[in-house]
């Protein structure tokens, strides 16, 4: 969604009947603060307000908004700005999902221990395979920590090697993972990306839905 253009585009996906389940919000620690956001995601909030948009906010962080911090320390930074965040979305009648996007926050241990400290929000992860190349041994660990907060997952081919973005099916990963999430009992969404800009999009998402039929998951 492209921000001159997102309240039109969230009007017209109403008009359409399509369901708008999320919009991503990037926060940069040059130019966001707690209390004090950038014009941009100042921007997000005014179009959600604008057109009474309901649905989830997903958030991620620029590694630079926790540079130079402990580990204790950005917890309690991200979790300031999460509550922050969480209780603006909130009054709109939005709710903030957590978007791994690599660096520190990309971490699922440090957002569930973000979530820990703000027991009173109602607060998810979004998990996305294409920015878990490197977490793919330790996957079946982390899945166990994961699955109670676990509210979307993102899927995508993965190959340890990359590409970053692989249409599903032709990674030698996914299938496995996908299976793993299934057996042991998550119930969530799963996504699929349109995530290649010089492609038509929807030959993009015909060719990952195709990869996920080929792969006859349980």
């Amino acid at each position: 969604m492209h921000l001159p253009q997102m309240a039109r585009e969230l009007r017209l996906a109403k008009k359409e009947g399509v369901e708008v389940i999320s919009v991503w919000m990037w926060i940069d620690g040059r130019t966001d603060a707690l209390g004090k956001l950038s014009g941009s995601n100042e921007k997000v909030f005014k179009v959600i307000d604008e057109v009474g948009y309901k649905g989830q906010i997903w958030v991620s962080f620029a590694a630079n908004f926790f540079e130079d911090l402990s580990d204790s320390e950005a917890i309690a930074k991200g979790a300031e700005m999460i509550a922050f965040l969480s209780k603006r979305a909130t009054t709109l009648g939005c709710k903030i999902g957590l978007y791994n996007h690599g660096d520190w926050f990309g971490e699922p241990k440090n957002q569930i221990q973000i979530i820990k400290a703000l027991p009173d929000k109602n607060l998810g992860l979004v998990y996305n395979f294409h920015h878990a190349h490197h977490q793919i041994d330790a996957y079946p660990e982390m899945l166990d920590t994961m699955l109670p907060y676990l509210w979307y997952v993102n899927l995508s081919g993965l190959r340890k090697e990359g590409p970053k973005i692989l249409p599903i099916g032709k990674g030698n990963h996914e299938k496995e993972m996908i299976q793993l999430l299934l057996d042991k009992g998550y119930t969530g969404d799963f996504g699929i990306l349109g995530h290649v800009a010089e492609k038509d999009v929807e030959l993009v998402l015909k060719a990952n839905l195709n990869g996920l039929r080929t792969m006859h998951i349980e």
